[in-house]
């Protein structure tokens, strides 16, 4: 049986033997109880979770689980749900994996450097022995660069809250490696929620626009994903609800946060009175305040799920009402 130590010091030579063992392992028979996940297989469905809400899945509907699932299953030759089992597993909801699977999602999962290494290894070790793009597609966008794996809309998240939060949630926990994991979760799930919300969004800020691409990529950090409700002051389904966010600028973003700015039940930007004032005399303010480029309403593709209005409601009533230019 695998230890912990196959998983978070695997070699390039590990990883390669377990490819090729993969590579001509027979589909799974219905019925048949399944080869075990090798520990290649196992890392790649933690990466996956990174991108994927197993829980949003049942057994009737794992067929329309999204990528990497259905990639990593036809490559494993197992069905989809196999895959989300293993992700659930791995984050502590089934209890069918091995302790130091939850040990190695824990530490991996709270050390995205670690991670990205780990993910680096599987994925060359993969194209060694044959396993091409379009069999096993570079889900994490780190094959070619040492680039760091960077999780989205962290800066909202103070650790403070994240182990309050869990802590009231989740009473009476004692087991370290449990912490470690339900905090690295809400981690994860912030990041799977900025990922939706600048999705929703068309990628472009909601308030004037902008959005920036480079060599046909995105621009990191141009654009922020946040919370309505802040993360801290939300329940766990507000904590993960896209009408609960909003993608905007760095100007923009910080603007709403400190309630500069805000947006009634008919998505029409409000500026703060005082901030009002001030931009037809100062050009600075202006720039990025005037009309345009902010827009008179919220700028949002024909197809996005709009903010919910409690959410707006909440804002106006407890950041924008109380907002200070000084």
């Amino acid at each position: 049986m695998p230890t912990a130590a196959d998983y978070l010091a695997v070699t390039p030579f590990a990883a390669r033997a377990q490819w090729r063992s993969i590579v001509v392992r027979p589909w799974a028979v219905e019925g048949r109880r399944q080869v075990a996940f090798t520990p290649v297989e196992t890392l790649l469905c933690l990466a996956a979770s990174l991108l994927v809400e197993h829980r949003r899945y049942g057994g009737s509907t794992a067929h329309r689980a999204e990528e990497p699932v259905p990639s990593l299953a036809q490559l494993f030759k197992r069905p989809n749900s196999s895959i989300l089992a293993k992700m659930a597993n791995l984050d502590g909801s089934r209890r069918n994996g091995a302790r130091h699977e939850v040990e190695v999602a824990a530490r991996l999962l709270g050390g995205q450097d670690e991670l990205a290494s780990v993910y680096r290894i599987i994925v060359r070790a993969a194209r060694d022995v044959g396993v091409t793009a379009e069999d096993l597609p570079d889900f994490l966008y780190l094959e070619h660069d040492d680039a760091p794996l960077i999780l989205l809309g962290q800066d909202e998240l103070r650790t403070s809250d994240i182990v309050d939060a869990v802590q009231t949630e989740h009473p009476g926990i004692t087991d370290q490696v449990t912490e470690l994991l339900l905090i690295a979760a809400a981690r994860v799930g912030q990041h799977r929620f900025a990922r939706d919300v600048l999705r929703n969004h068309g990628h472009r800020c909601v308030f004037c626009g902008l959005s920036v691409t480079v060599d046909d990529r995105r621009a990191p950090r141009m654009l922020v994903a946040s919370h309505i409700k802040p993360w801290r002051d939300s329940g766990p389904r507000e904590r993960l609800d896209v009408a609960n966010g909003l993608t905007a600028c760095p100007t923009h973003d910080v603007a709403f946060d400190t309630g500069l700015l805000t947006v009634n039940g008919g998505l029409r930007i409000h500026i703060h009175t005082d901030l009002h004032r001030k931009i037809d005399t100062d050009p600075a303010l202006h720039a990025a305040f005037g009309r345009p480029p902010l827009a008179e309403r919220l700028l949002l593709p024909a197809d996005a799920l709009p903010p919910q209005r409690a959410y707006l409601d909440w804002h106006r009533t407890h950041v924008y009402r109380h907002a200070r230019t000084t």
